[in-house]
Order: C-alpha cells, then sequence, then structure tokens
C-alpha cells in the first residue's frame, strides 16, 4: 500500500531531524496507518486530506511522547490540571483515566485541537461533534493496539533532551535546538502557531519571496516572543516545564504588563467621576462615545477617534494604573447591568468571537467580563451547552487568542 505521509514530512516531526532513529520507521507506518484509517473508514470527511495527514502525525508524536513520557505531553495536562482542575479542557476524566499514559480523553482533545486550530472555515469547532468523538474512539482504539504492542520500538529520538540542565553554559545550544523544535515542529505546539504562522507567510516582504533569512528572522522572532501550544506558554516557559518540572524564575517568565506606575491616571479620575463610580461604559454609537471623550474626558470638541466613525457597539474600561482602553463592535454581546448595547439575538450568534477572534476584545476587557460573567450566551456553533464554554472560558482564550489574551 503506498504511503500517504513522506518520510520527509514525517522526520521533520522528529525530535533529532535530520539525524534519522532506528525507530522511524515503525512509528511512520504508525503514521501512516492512522491516515489510511481515516481515508478508509470516512472519519473526517469535511476536513481535508492535508489536514488528516496533520492529524495522523501529531497523534503519532503523541504516542511516541507518552510512550518514553518525555515530558510533553506530562508538562500540558498536569498545567491544565493545576490551572483548572482537571487533565484535560472539555472532556470527562474519571477513574479510568490515568495520567501520562493512552487515554481516549487526549486523543478527542488532540482531534479537537489539531482539526480546529489548522482550519480556517472550521476553526471554532465543537469539541462534542459526533464526527469528532467517532474518529477519537477508532483512532484511540488503533493506538490502544500499537501502545499494547510488545513488539514496539522505543522513540528513543524522544530521550534527548534528558538530562540537560537549563542553567547549564555548556548546554545552551542544545537547549535551543530543544527549543526550536518545540516551536516549529512538535506535535504539541504547531496547532496554536498556525494562524501566526500563516499571518508571518501573508505579510508583504514574504509575500514577495524576500530572501529566506527575512523569514528566518521572522520565525526566530515568533519564537521568541510570541507564546505558543494550548496554554500559551513561551517557548521558555515550556522548556523549564519539560526541563525541570516547573516555571521558569518569575523574571523569565511572561513580561508584566507596561504600567503607568502607582500613581493614578487622569483618565481614571475623571472616568469615575462621569460614571458614578464604574469602571465601564458602554456606547451604542461613535457619537456617543465622542461626546463621553469630550464632556467626560475633557479631549478637543471634534471627532477624535475618526478612525472609529463607521464603527459601533462600543465598550470603555479604566484601570487606575494604566488608563483607558476601547473595544468595538462587542457590547451588544456583554450581557451587564448598565449596558443598553445587548442584543440576545446577536449576542447568540457573536460572543464565541470574542474568545477566538484575535485582537477583537482587548485582554483586560475580556478578564473584566469573565470575573462579572457577562457572556453568557457564547456557545461553540451547533451546540446549545453554553456551560462548556463557561467552564473553559480562560483555556479558550489562550488556545484560540495566543498573545493577544497572554501577551497584553
Amino acid at each position: 500500500m503506498a504511503s500517504l505521509i513522506s518520510e520527509q514530512k514525517f522526520l521533520l516531526c522528529q525530535p533529532d531531524f535530520p539525524n534519522k532513529s532506528i525507530s522511524d520507521l515503525y512509528y511512520y507506518n504508525v503514521a501512516n496507518r492512522l491516515a489510511q484509517i481515516i481515508k478508509d473508514e470516512n472519519l473526517l470527511d469535511g476536513w481535508s486530506e492535508a489536514l488528516h495527514k496533520t492529524l495522523a502525525l501529531g497523534l503519532t508524536g503523541y504516542l511516541q511522547d507518552i510512550l518514553t513520557d518525555s515530558g510533553i505531553w506530562r508538562s500540558f495536562i498536569e498545567e491544565h490540571n493545576r490551572m483548572y482542575g482537571s487533565y484535560v479542557p472539555f472532556y470527562a476524566t474519571g477513574d479510568e483515566y490515568v495520567p501520562y499514559e493512552l487515554n481516549e480523553a487526549d486523543v478527542r482533545f488532540l482531534v479537537w485541537y489539531t482539526l480546529s486550530l489548522n482550519d480556517d472555515e472550521r476553526r471554532v469547532w465543537n469539541p462534542m461533534d459526533s464526527a469528532i468523538l467517532k474518529a477519537s474512539q477508532r483512532l484511540h482504539d488503533y493506538l490502544d493496539v500499537v501502545y499494547e504492542d510488545p513488539d514496539a520500538p522505543i522513540p528513543d529520538n524522544y530521550y534527548i533532551w534528558r538530562g540537560l540542565e537549563v542553567k547549564n553554559p555548556e548546554e545552551t545550544d542544545q537547549i535551543f535546538h530543544f527549543g526550536h523544535w518545540l516551536f516549529m515542529h512538535c506535535y504539541l505546539m504547531t496547532p496554536a502557531f498556525a494562524m501566526t504562522l500563516a499571518q508571518i507567510m501573508s505579510e508583504p516582504d514574504i509575500m514577495k519571496g524576500a530572501e529566506m533569512d527575512l523569514l528566518r528572522t521572522r520565525l526566530e522572532d515568533a519564537m521568541m516572543e510570541d507564546p505558543t501550544g494550548p496554554l500559551a506558554y513561551y517557548i521558555r516557559e515550556w522548556v523549564y516545564l519539560i526541563l525541570e518540572g516547573k516555571m521558569p524564575p518569575v523574571a523569565m517568565q511572561a513580561p508584566a504588563p507596561e504600567v503607568t506606575g502607582a500613581k493614578e491616571h487622569p483618565y481614571y479620575t475623571r472616568f469615575m467621576s462621569a460614571t458614578g463610580g464604574e469602571p465601564i461604559k458602554f456606547f451604542a454609537t461613535y457619537q456617543e462615545l465622542n461626546r463621553f471623550f469630550i464632556d467626560a474626558l475633557g479631549w478637543d470638541d471634534t471627532d477624535n477617534l475618526p478612525a472609529l466613525k463607521q464603527s459601533k457597539n462600543f465598550v470603555l474600561l479604566v484601570n487606575r494604573e494604566k488608563g483607558m482602553l476601547c473595544a468595538r463592535e462587542v457590547a451588544a454581546c456583554i450581557k451587564m447591568p448598565g449596558n443598553p448595547c445587548y442584543n440576545k439575538e446577536v449576542a447568540e450568534q457573536h460572543a464565541m468571537d470574542l474568545l477566538t477572534v484575535r485582537g477583537l476584545c482587548p485582554a483586560d476587557l475580556l478578564h473584566y467580563i469573565f470575573e462579572h460573567n457577562a457572556l453568557p450566551d457564547a456557545h461553540f456553533p451547533g451546540s446549545d451547552d453554553y456551560t462548556l464554554v463557561h467552564n473553559n472560558r480562560d483555556f479558550i482564550a489562550r488556545c484560540y487568542l495566543q498573545k493577544y489574551y497572554r501577551g497584553d
């Protein structure tokens, strides 16, 4: 039977590429078998064959990871459990769930995560969709056969970072190589980076066919500056978790948001005075918003933000130290007392956008909305399970928004 996945594509996903391992052929065949099952049994007809192959490679990477307990999957589920009280999002993990071993809940999550984050048309997909659940069960059954196969070779290339010490200067190059592979090729990181990569590839200089050095620089900048993976952790944080079993020192974690200092921002005083002590205010039109700028904040009696004139449904949120932020086209989705813009019909269609569309809702506003349970209408398309989104809202925002949620 002809291979659906090229050997080169498989090897690129291996930690020690371009070196080869004696176990490569076995797991290359596993990846192709997974792709063949998807194709022959029509498991995921709505998704492209290219995405079927991506999923097969991702599940093979997961299998190799847990067979060696290399620390990648372990780091994710331990952090998710620490943050949210469950090992994986969305799916129940009862007594039958065994951490660090093969689990159907893991496979379900990886199927949803890989498909959704890599597909522009189906990017926000219901994790409980019957096609995902059916495919997950079948693919898990095959993986379980391999997992229990006494003749399955140990994927020794997943051991290459064992024993590395982050603080050892003599191992800096090896750790950088590991971090580069994690960011660019690891099954757990690449789906989250897919949209950012697409944005980079669409930049004018890159599209013009600029020198490869420019693309290489952009990708290396992204590796150093952008969070990645389902938890939107920075690559230095993933490396510390995998090698050390803990987050890096605070000074090496995500940069703290810049603030104006402890001094109260002048916008804060004026804003709170105008709203009677409320840090948030909603405006249906630009004219109402601009009048607030003039009357309450003392701005010039003119069009202060003319670029917003064609927009509507504005939200202003003020912070004592940071000052004020403005979001547009979101107020209708926010259910709060004092918001005349809230529209349940609009919210039913677009509330999920606040959690999944990058740049639509500033992170500080989204956190405020979460604190006040003000997004009750958010749900996955085709689902009426609002609780699923509510219980996983922070994770969903991290997973989809990445630096637009974590980096602000």
